[in-house]
Formats: C-alpha cells, sequence, structure tokens
C-alpha cells in the first residue's frame, strides 16, 4: 500500500533564527545534497503530471505524486508517494523506454538539506532546505497510513506551534512550480 506524504512548507525568512527553533524540538539527523531530474509528458507549459529520479549515491530512486486535493487543508497538504529504487544499469533501460513513450527531462531540483527528527515524535520530519535559485524553506513532513492522517496534521500542527510559525507564513507551493514560475519570468526579460 502506498505511503501518504502529510506535509507543510515554509519560507524560511531568518535561517539562523529558524535554525536555533528547530533545535530545541528536534534532534539533527544529517546533512545532504538532493539533485532532482523531473520528466514529464507535453510540455508547452507546466505538466500536470512529472516524476523524479534522484540519485542517492548508490541507487536511483523513481518518484511520482499523486495529489490528494480532498484531503488539503489551508495548511497542510497530502500526496500519496509511489517510489522505488533502480541501479545505473537499469536506469538508462528506464530512460531509454520514457524517451521512446515521449517522455521529455523537464526541469532540474538542486536542494541542500539538514534533516531533524522531532524529538516528541520520531515519525515527524524536519527539514530546513537550501533550494537553488529559490532560498530556504521549512518542511514540516509525516508519513503515514489513511488511518493515520488525522493524527499526522495534528503533529505536524504541534511542530508549527513549536517554531512560532504564523498561517501566512506557510506557501505549499511546489517548487517545481515556484522553479518554473521563476524561469518562465526570467524567459520573459
Amino acid at each position: 500500500m502506498p505511503w501518504l506524504e502529510v506535509e507543510t512548507k515554509v519560507k524560511i525568512k531568518d535561517v539562523r533564527d529558524m535554525r536555533k527553533r528547530v533545535r530545541r524540538i528536534a534532534r539533527f539527523v544529517k546533512k545532504e545534497k538532493k539533485t532532482d531530474n523531473y520528466f514529464a509528458l507535453k510540455i508547452n507549459g507546466y505538466p500536470k503530471k512529472a516524476f523524479r529520479v534522484r540519485y542517492n549515491g548508490k541507487d536511483y530512486v523513481i518518484n511520482f505524486k499523486k495529489w490528494i486535493k480532498k484531503y488539503w487543508s489551508k495548511d497542510i497538504v497530502v500526496k500519496q508517494e509511489f517510489e522505488f529504487n533502480l541501479n545505473e544499469k537499469h536506469l538508462a533501460n528506464f530512460l531509454t523506454l520514457l524517451k521512446d513513450l515521449d517522455f521529455k527531462e523537464w526541469i532540474r531540483k538542486i536542494k541542500y538539506t539538514e534533516s531533524y527528527k522531532y524529538k516528541k515524535n520520531k515519525r515527524v520530519t524536519i527539514e530546513m532546505n537550501k533550494v537553488k535559485h529559490l532560498g530556504w524553506f521549512l518542511e514540516v513532513e509525516y508519513l503515514c497510513q489513511k488511518k493515520e492522517m488525522k493524527k499526522a496534521k495534528e503533529k505536524i500542527r504541534e511542530v508549527l506551534k513549536g517554531l512560532e510559525v504564523k498561517q501566512e507564513d506557510i506557501d505549499n507551493t511546489g517548487y517545481t512550480k515556484m522553479l518554473w514560475e521563476k524561469g518562465r519570468s526570467l524567459r520573459k526579460k
């Protein structure tokens, strides 16, 4: 059964201050660089569906997310997440198949991530992400099954309150949408 990714995102105004707040309520786990290449069909505008390929240092991770808007609220979004790994040989075959099906590489996202685990619930992941061309963002995420969604939302709101995040600072626009908009505005100039 696919997992539900229950999450929220906040644009960080003061990185040092936010890092202090995060470290009060969460334990540092790791820093990493994530390079994601997105592929889509019919790229004449913002595509309705896309998937990403991320190299994790060992394998290539293929990821597709399906937005489940009926579970969304003002502050939290829910997506069904599908993911599988391929080694380098299998990735080449997979990408050949996709090109034959007319998928095109669409956008690249590079983010530098600091990951934390919430001290009161290890299933809550807090990330501070520096996204190339966009700046710093805070993400609070809880992976769960459908029956746990209410609890996931409660925990995320608890974390936001602990971090003193205001409702108006939440912006759940996807990074690819932000990058696409930024690229579109730059092309117009």
